[in-house]
């Protein structure tokens, strides 16, 4: 514990411009992969513990799109569109079947299904770790704001993010695919009995939740190293967002991501040995004040 550390960082422009910096970038990539999880989850009601693997292929998606064009828009877009593609078989064949089984069950499909992922990443790409390097467009001075420093590649990351949230959020509100989505996920029988093909509103809805975290895993390829098991990090920070924000509510899981990014970044100088910690601590202290979480329902007693 370094408290006068934190104090001096606090109190200088310049530390707490690039430590907020560094923040709000795992804050917004965090983000994309628990938006996806709590869109999953608040839908089909199914218990994603795979969604790390989608953001581990979305890496590496983009790092041989990357070595194979030298774009890294390309790079992005296979990232995006090859986890989603993955998770449209994985719907298809497997997922579907088990979103009305027990927890344990799905979470036991689940985990056979990493081991798999796993099996089949080591396979292609190996088992040393692999970097994808920053792209050329990007290799340039950093900004300096009151002497903090902020990459050029941090605002392409935020800027993206930013994008991808509101677009999502413009989605789910303001689309007649939006409602029809949150209609199913009130009332699945209901929507049916009126026409609506559900299982294909199901499988556009677990392409678009994984197709998120693939897209975080190509932005972040180019900072992070890549290699297997990558994704189980970031699964854990994204179930810890999912409750934190609410199930199944979106933009609480946009402010906890947001939170825990900062406190990450900012306990780092403070707490370096208690950095994880802090973030159990955070998640366990808004479960007391609001069990449901920050946006989510009150559960009604039977």
């Amino acid at each position: 514990m370094d408290l006068a550390a934190l104090g001096e960082c606090l109190a200088t422009p310049a530390c707490v411009i690039t430590q907020g910096a560094a923040g709000l970038i795992a804050g917004f990539l965090l983000f994309l992969v628990a938006a996806g999880l709590t869109l999953i989850f608040g839908v089909l009601g199914f218990v994603n513990f795979i969604h790390g693997s989608f953001y581990m292929f979305g890496a590496y998606f983009a790092y041989t799109a990357y070595t194979l064009t030298g774009s890294y828009a390309l790079a992005i877009l296979a990232g995006t569109v090859g986890a989603a593609l993955i998770g449209a078989v994985v719907e298809l064949l497997i997922a579907r079947k088990v979103y009305d089984a027990d927890v344990l069950l799905q979470i036991l499909v689940c985990y056979a299904l990493i081991l798999i992922f796993d099996d089949v990443a080591r396979i292609i790409w190996g088992d040393e770790f692999l970097s994808m390097g920053m792209p050329e467009a990007f290799q340039r001075a950093p900004f300096f704001v009151l002497g903090g420093v902020i990459p050029p590649f941090y605002l392409l990351l935020i800027g993206v993010a930013l994008a991808i949230a509101m677009g999502l959020a413009l989605l789910m509100q303001r689309t007649r695919y939006g409602k029809l989505v949150r209609a199913i996920a009130q009332n699945p029988r209901m929507v049916g009995s009126l026409g609506v093909n559900t299982r294909l509103v199901y499988l556009s809805v677990f392409m678009l939740g994984v197709s998120l975290a693939g897209a975080a895993g190509a932005l972040a390829a180019p900072v992070r190293s890549m290699t297997i098991g990558m994704g189980f990090s970031i699964l854990i920070e994204s179930f810890i967002v999912t409750v934190i924000g609410g199930m199944g509510s979106i933009a609480g899981a946009l402010i906890a991501a947001l939170a825990i990014g900062l406190v990450r970044s900012f306990g780092s100088v403070g707490f370096p040995l208690f950095t994880e910690g802090l973030i159990f601590l955070m998640m366990i202290g808004v479960l007391l004040v609001r069990p449901q979480g920050l946006l989510g329902r009150p559960v009604r007693e039977l």
